[in-house]
């Protein structure tokens, strides 16, 4: 399936959009230019911070969207206090819906998290 905004189409420079630089790949196989740290190698602050992580939400397996700030643990607690209180806050919204339209803004996005 085709979405507007695909990085395949041509761009007027006949550019696919397509970064030349190779990413690393994660163990899920997803490209990214952000070093992922995954849960065996995360040690000291990352490791508290994914720690923090599980305490608030009930889940063992940290998510990639999460990894992704492992590098600034002190940001990534910022970013899970956050997330916490727009995204999962009683509002005009259950928390269910809210985690649907972050699915379906990822897929668009074709994030791999």
């Amino acid at each position: 399936m085709t979405l507007p905004g695909d990085s395949s189409e041509a761009t007027e420079a006949g550019e696919t959009g397509k970064c030349d630089t190779a990413a690393p790949e994660t163990p899920s196989g997803a490209d990214t230019k952000i070093r992922i740290i995954e849960d065996a190698e995360a040690t000291g602050e990352t490791a508290s911070a994914y720690d923090y992580w599980r305490a608030g939400s009930g889940r063992q397996q940290v998510p990639g969207i999460i990894k992704c700030f492992g590098a600034r643990p002190d940001f990534l607690r910022q970013v899970v206090d956050f997330s916490n209180t727009v995204h999962f806050s009683e509002g005009h919204l259950a928390r269910r819906h809210k985690e649907m339209i972050a699915t379906y803004v990822s897929y668009l996005n074709r994030c791999p998290y």
